[in-house]
């Protein structure tokens, strides 16, 4: 810093301008950089959103190709109903995360409400066929076959998906997205349907209780109805 011929320090030059006292023509330019500020908290957050439905896609299309896969090859209801709600699970993310490159984008994010009344007659169509499934296997004694890679993936399910709901919660109320509020409300739904199946799963293989596993389908019943009925409410 120079001093003046009068012995007096110069002033220091800033980079932009002051917004203590602005002048007429920096008003715009302070409204922005208060803008930037703030808006900086909300884009972090946006993005570890964006972050946690890219993992869900991950997981629910291996979790789905495993469940269903294990599931035809044991003749396990509860273990195809796994892997057909994983599928529904992986579009309703996908709808939460178009909607987010959306609003990062600054464009409005169109076929929201359509797509998650397709996510609702999804879970509808679901719950038929559990039921029809299920009712068929006990009246015809249908026994499934042990599978070591349902139990697997279902025990694997039930470690991931509470976290992945609590941090999708968390993230969600801090932003105020009511979709990734209702994503984690899924993303919970999946640990309580895992938890299900495994419990059929463990008793047919450990016990040879073969109707444990229709019986464990038609439990996740309710929880399926109950979830299109969330998914048409949002």
């Amino acid at each position: 810093m120079r001093a003046r011929p009068d012995g007096a320090p110069a002033a220091r030059k800033t980079a932009g301008p002051v917004c203590s006292e602005p002048d007429a023509g920096d008003v715009s330019a302070c409204r922005r950089m208060s803008t930037n500020v703030q808006s900086s908290p909300r884009e972090g957050i946006a993005r570890r959103g964006i972050a946690l439905e890219i993992f869900t896609l991950s997981w629910m299309t291996v979790e789905a190709t495993v469940a269903i896969a294990a599931g035809v090859a044991a003749g396990s209801i509860a273990l195809m109903a796994f892997g057909i709600d994983s599928v529904i699970e992986f579009v309703a993310a996908f709808v939460v995360l178009q909607a987010f490159r959306a609003e990062q984008a600054g464009r409005p994010a169109h076929g929201e409400q359509r797509a998650l009344r397709v996510i609702a007659l999804s879970f509808f169509v679901l719950a038929a066929y559990i039921v029809a499934e299920a009712v068929y296997a006990l009246i015809t004694a249908g026994k499934p076959e042990s599978s070591v890679a349902g139990v697997a993936v279902s025990a694997a399910a039930l470690l991931v998906m509470p976290s992945l709901a609590f941090l999708k919660r968390r993230t969600g109320r801090a932003i105020g997205s009511q979709m990734l509020l209702a994503d984690a409300a899924e993303s919970l739904f999946c640990a309580y349907l895992s938890a299900t199946v495994l419990v059929g799963l463990l008793l047919n293989a450990a016990l040879g209780w073969w109707w444990a596993d229709p019986a464990a389908a038609l439990a996740v019943v309710p929880l399926v109805i109950h979830e299109g009925l969330e998914a048409l409410e949002d």
